[in-house]
């Protein structure tokens, strides 16, 4: 809502009270006045004995203009007062036995307010009130006599700084329908709406706070908070001290005067923070100018009620430059949340000067106060600017978000593209090295022992071969090599079987007997089709070297666990032989840097009869692996 529409908004409140006030009931206009010069506050008596003489008539509402003289004494005992006595006949009333109200929409004094009926004392005001209750209006339950009717005469007593207090509004009496609207309507509007926006805009401040303590780069919560406590102690004289105070008068007088320059400092930076123009210079002459005024009129300096015209002149100064610079530098900013409080705080600068005449009875005194519809607009206000910004937030951090998964995405798509070109290449370098094992399989295993035969024939030595075993070795190396392009996935004991279904037909045939005891074994995760074919060049050279040389009826193949390590053992009852005395050949160099590559050793064990064989495998990954090109 805009700086015009809160405007429209408490003319029209204003306008709602004053229809109120048409709803009937006696309005005391007439009283007699007696002004009697005192010097400090006296307690009112409780029976009036002595009726005040003297005097002139006045009319209501009663509100002389304020004569400022500045005093030499600040201390309440010391200042020259004035009794100011207003005495008003009670014209005959209807008497239908209900119960009569006083009403009283406003007065004012800076010392106690005595309300008397027929003389006897029925309301008195908080004593040596610095800063008035004048705002709250006055709600009594008239006594009735002991003839049971309404009291015959009202006396109203004023005592006041001599010269700037004392002021009354016309007085209303008559039964509750009558002017229950008319006291709550003004009430509610004068008093109770102010408090309330009041204390629950210092509320949300204090939460405010407690996300400045999470978030402490973020400037803005923490001026919210001190915006809404300075504006709860510029408000509160307008809804307190009517009852004693926690704090003394002359305190209380103190916060409510400089209360304003402080609600002007923290407008400025609240302002300056939403158009991120910082002015040094500007925040420190508003401190300056406002710490100045505020040890002038600590409690024992000078009375802010006697120097209060050098005050008004420094506020309504302070607070149009301070305005009027929120405004220019919001439009060069372009920020319409600073432009929109720089203009409610020109508004609330406007109602204060009307508040100003109110208060030197310049404007008529039933009036009520602008400031309080206008603080109600700052907690509006503030409560749609803090509003809107997480409302912005949140769209600003669901478009990021919304950006966040859309980059998320298109990445997603690079890499899952990516990917796929890896894999493809991953899958060309794996083809491309699974040929290179084959043909290197092939070369060592089956093209070795063709050109080795070959080689024979041509050199006349083949009726010293047997051409059928090797052709059956030949047979045996492309089996083995097709068995290990076979996926064992890490089973040692697949990979055996494989190798028993390959050469116990030979085995037989050669009249060799295979006893098989193959008990369980852990998976090998080294265990790929590279190291699978080195398995099967060891056993198979065993095998062939069983065949070749031992003359064994009974080859037996066993496999244990000892400790992180699988014994693969081949024994044979044969002729048997001395590794160490054996030149060996190619063939157990082969066994044995085969056995390197894969991370694993060749042993030879001793036994009773033949030889045995014992292949020694990790059960984890290898440490090193050797490439073996025979």
């Amino acid at each position: 809502m805009t700086g015009t529409a809160w405007a429209v908004a408490a003319i029209v409140a204003l306008m709602l009270v004053l229809a109120i006030e048409d709803r009937g009931g006696e309005r005391i206009t007439a009283a007699q006045m007696t002004a009697t010069a005192t010097v400090g506050y006296q307690s009112p008596p409780a029976i009036i004995t002595d009726w005040p003489q003297g005097g002139h008539s006045v009319r209501l509402p009663h509100a002389p203009t304020p004569l400022w003289a500045p005093r030499i004494h600040a201390a309440p005992e010391d200042l020259p007062t004035q009794i100011t006595w207003y005495a008003l006949q009670v014209p005959p009333l209807p008497d239908a036995g209900q119960q009569l109200y006083l009403y009283i929409p406003r007065w004012k004094s800076d010392g106690t307010l005595a309300i008397y009926a027929d003389g006897q004392l029925i309301r008195q005001s908080h004593a040596n009130l610095q800063w008035n209750g004048s705002n709250q209006p006055l709600w009594i339950a008239l006594p009735r006599t002991a003839t049971s009717h309404p009291p015959a005469r009202l006396d109203l007593r004023l005592q006041h700084v001599r010269g700037i207090g004392g002021a009354f509004s016309s007085v209303w009496i008559g039964d509750y329908h009558q002017l229950a609207p008319r006291y709550f309507a003004r009430d509610l509007f004068q008093v109770r709406l102010p408090a309330f926006s009041t204390v629950a805009f210092l509320a949300t401040g204090v939460f405010a706070l407690f996300v400045w303590f999470s978030r402490r780069g973020e400037r803005i919560y923490l001026l919210y908070f001190l915006t809404s406590a300075v504006c709860f102690l510029r408000m509160l004289h307008t809804f307190v001290g009517g009852e004693p105070l926690v704090l003394s008068d002359a305190w209380f007088g103190w916060v409510t005067v400089n209360s304003t320059f402080w609600m002007m400092l923290a407008l400025h930076l609240f302002v300056a923070e939403l158009h991120r123009v910082r002015q040094p210079r500007l925040t420190a002459a508003i401190v300056v100018i406002g710490g100045g005024w505020g040890v002038v009129t600590l409690p024992g300096m000078l009375d802010p009620t006697m120097i209060a015209a050098p005050i008004y002149a420094n506020m309504l100064t302070l607070g149009l430059l301070v305005t009027f610079n929120g405004i220019r530098q919001s439009v060069r900013a372009g920020s319409r949340f600073a432009l929109l409080l720089s203009t409610w705080c020109l508004v609330t600068v406007m109602a204060g000067v009307y508040d100003l005449g109110l208060q030197q009875n310049l404007v008529d005194i039933e009036s009520v106060y602008f400031t309080n519809f206008t603080g109600v607009g700052f907690t509006l206000l503030f409560w749609y600017i803090m509003l809107s910004r997480y409302i912005e937030a949140l769209a600003t951090a669901t478009q990021a978000k919304a950006d966040l998964a859309r980059r998320l995405a298109q990445r997603e798509v690079e890499l899952t593209a990516s990917h796929t070109r890896l894999r493809e290449v991953e899958n060309r370098e794996l083809l491309h090295q699974e040929r290179q094992r084959l043909m290197q399989d092939m070369h060592d295993g089956l093209g070795s022992t063709l050109v080795t035969a070959l080689r024979a024939f041509e050199n006349d030595r083949a009726t010293n071969l047997d051409a059928v075993d090797i052709l059956r070795g030949c047979i045996d190396d492309l089996k083995l090599t097709i068995d290990s392009m076979e996926p064992v996935e890490t089973d040692l004991l697949l990979l055996l079987a494989t190798l028993r279904f390959r050469l116990q037909p030979r085995l037989e045939a050669a009249g060799v007997k295979l006893v098989w005891s193959v008990g369980e074994a852990p998976p090998l995760e080294w265990l790929d089709q590279r190291h699978a074919l080195h398995i099967l060049r060891i056993l198979q050279e065993a095998f062939a070297n069983i065949l070749k040389h031992a003359g064994a009826r009974e080859v037996a193949v066993a496999v244990r666990v000892e400790g992180d390590q699988v014994v693969v053992r081949v024994q044979d009852d044969g002729r048997g032989f001395d590794p160490a005395r054996s030149s060996g050949g190619r063939g157990l160099a082969n066994q044995r840097r085969r056995a390197e590559a894969i991370g694993g050793v060749i042993r030879w064990e001793p036994s009773g009869q033949g030889s045995i064989l014992a292949l020694i495998l990790p059960v984890q990954k290898p440490q090193r692996a050797i490439v073996i090109r025979s």
